[in-house]
């Protein structure tokens, strides 16, 4: 399980976007929010988007990995979907916030890689966030006084990359999977004593 975290507005779906596109071996976990959806959210493929009481209904019968309230909004990790992946011998990518990961910390910590992403600069964060058009300048001002919260998380993550340029960033990222994956190999065991056995 690969976590991407970031403050709103550092560029962490936008490079969870970009890896799946580049490596056929991970799936994005769509999380549950209560939260509405923003303009070209396509439910069931951004977010699963539900009511507060549902999302409440779906915590209380066990179906989250984890779950946060971020900004007034519920978020939570579907529990099978997430598995079913994991047994077919796929990757799942996680684009959650620092509660998110604690929670997945407790419960998935021998099988979970984090890496938190940190905007250039703060000037340019809230540039990013006002060029994104998505949210009134309220939220904006909201999300960047939550931004300092966020970060202050960032050495809890195995790694921190700083997306001043995506296709770096991305590349990143890509070589800490691919160092990850060599790093949980199975077999290898089973290998090395095959190995010895006829040395």
């Amino acid at each position: 399980m690969l976590v991407l975290s970031s403050p709103s507005g550092a560029g962490k779906s936008t490079l969870a976007r970009k890896l799946l596109e580049a490596d056929a071996g991970i799936e994005m976990s769509v999380s549950v929010t209560s939260r509405k959806p923003r303009p070209g959210e396509i439910n069931g493929t951004d977010y699963q988007f539900v009511d507060a009481d549902e999302f409440t209904r779906m915590r209380d019968r066990g179906e989250f990995l984890e779950w946060a309230l971020v900004f007034d909004n519920f978020y939570g990790t579907p529990k099978a979907r997430v598995e079913a992946t994991l047994s077919g011998g796929r990757d799942v990518l996680f684009d959650i916030d620092w509660q998110g990961t604690e929670s997945l910390q407790k419960t998935a910590k021998n099988d979970l890689v984090t890496v938190f992403v940190l905007p250039p600069s703060a000037q340019e964060l809230e540039e990013r966030l006002t060029k994104r058009a998505q949210d009134p300048p309220e939220v904006v001002r909201r999300r960047m006084a939550g931004a300092s919260n966020e970060i202050q998380h960032w050495d809890d993550y195995d790694y921190v990359i700083i997306n001043e340029d995506a296709d770096v960033a991305l590349r990143e990222i890509r070589a800490i999977l691919e160092a990850e994956r060599v790093k949980r190999r199975t077999g290898l065991q089973e290998f090395v004593r095959s190995l010895q056995s006829k040395l």
